[in-house]
């Protein structure tokens, strides 16, 4: 069986790796022409990701990968905190999670080496097209069709594949605009690292202002002891943060800035709307070459409206299918159980089982996956845009500070002392 997969993003080189150790012709097309200049900055792979990758790449790929990951259970709990810097409460215990957080540059570089020279670089796609007899052919802006017996559409959230077989888009803006950046810990103030910690948090504030701060540190909290083994681009422990405001006008013109031009009008965007200065100081000691903005896409929440289409000998996975926000970390890992979910599918192939047929259960699997991560990932998009009414900005504005105030005592009558100055792991909600 012959397969092309359209994109090489996570899930497109998952899947390409896995075809190939499984003896599949496999070529992996993608438009970059270097795997490292990708966008995004850190991926959360949980329990079931990291399960689905051991079965599409080798041990040693594994292993790599894992000694270049941040593993959440040697974290502190996720903060919650306001627009003033105030502690509202704690996630839950992290130290039984197998989940790793791993940059997205050394993630597709290792699947990248797994594809070898099936990745197929600087190949622009312009769509797909069925000859009379079914064949599915992938057409290129520069050079002749490729035919294939199945081709997978892994190309993202703007996916033509996607696009070729529902007849339309198959997501729509969710409402929020986002825009990232990363940090060294080592950059910021004694006051701001110690109120930041070491671990993950969100700050939400009123009018749909909201900035979610990852902690990446793949040497110090590695989720493998073997220093022979890493390969992290990050250079120490980092801070990935997102700052996220509703779609309008103001925001859609952020878009438009790079650098330190975009870095800047985003802390003024936030002080326009009373953040404390001192909850600013992650953005602006952040490198300014790496600040990006992206808007926020996300498909239907219902199963039965994902993959709208009847199985055929062309697929689609990932945000291809299920284009899903940022705001669970479930997205890529997504991508990699949909990849080894196909995968054992086609292996049915030849045994009583057409391609047809392989790909019917796939998708069938594919929409139930899909819409259990995009229910997460909304849950978080719909408070951010709650609080962007007048109603939900007034009780933001109301509610922070008793929430911070009951936060305040609980840890003082847990450790007798204020939270900035006692050690971590405070009690918490």
């Amino acid at each position: 069986m012959r397969v092309v997969v359209v994109g090489g993003g996570i899930g497109g080189l998952a899947l390409g790796a896995g075809l190939r150790r499984r003896g599949f012709e496999v070529k992996v097309f993608d438009r970059d022409t270097d795997v490292a200049a990708t966008g995004g900055y850190h991926i959360t792979l949980d329990g079931r990701a990291l399960s689905a990758l051991r079965e599409l790449v080798a041990p040693e790929i594994v292993r790599r990968l894992l000694a270049s990951s941040s593993a959440l259970r040697l974290r502190d709990r996720d903060a919650i905190w306001d627009r003033h810097g105030r502690l509202l409460g704690l996630g839950p215990d992290l130290s039984g999670v197998s989940s790793v957080d791993v940059d997205r540059i050394t993630l597709r570089t290792l699947l990248a080496e797994e594809v070898r020279d099936d990745l197929c670089l600087g190949r622009t796609v312009t769509g797909v097209r069925q000859d009379d007899d079914g064949v599915p052919r992938v057409l290129f802006t520069d050079g002749p069709p490729v035919p294939a017996d199945l081709v997978v559409g892994a190309d993202g959230t703007h996916s033509l594949v996607a696009r070729h077989l529902a007849g339309r888009r198959t997501n729509s803006p969710a409402g929020i605009v986002g825009f990232s950046g990363r940090t060294l810990r080592a950059d910021l103030g004694p006051a701001e690292r110690r109120r930041l910690g070491l671990r993950s948090g969100l700050a939400i504030g009123p009018r749909g202002a909201a900035l979610y701060i990852g902690f990446l540190d793949p040497v110090g909290k590695a989720a493998l002891d073997a220093p022979e083994l890493r390969m992290s681009v990050t250079t120490g422990p980092t801070y990935i943060w997102g700052a996220m405001f509703p779609e309008s006008p103001a925001t859609d013109s952020l878009r438009a800035l790079r650098g330190g031009e975009l870095r800047d009008a985003l802390s003024n965007r936030f002080r326009a709307f009373g953040w404390a200065g001192h909850t600013l100081e992650v953005i602006a000691r952040a490198d300014p070459d790496g600040v990006a903005a992206y808007r926020f896409h996300a498909a239907s929440t219902r199963a039965a409206e994902l993959a709208p289409w009847s199985a055929g000998r062309v697929t689609a996975l990932g945000d291809a299918v299920h284009a899903t926000p940022p705001t669970a970390g479930m997205g890529a890992g997504a991508a990699i159980r949909d990849a080894a979910a196909l995968l054992r599918h086609l292996g049915d192939v030849g045994d009583g089982t057409t391609t047809v047929e392989a790909v019917a259960r796939f998708e069938a699997e594919m929409r139930r996956r899909g819409s259990e991560v995009l229910t997460r990932a909304m849950r978080t998009v719909r408070l951010i845009l709650a609080t962007d009414t007048a109603l939900g900005a007034a009780a933001t504005a109301v509610t922070t500070p008793v929430l911070a105030a009951a936060a305040r005592l609980r840890h003082r009558g847990a450790h007798g002392t204020d939270e900035h100055t006692a050690p971590r792991r405070p009690v918490g909600f």
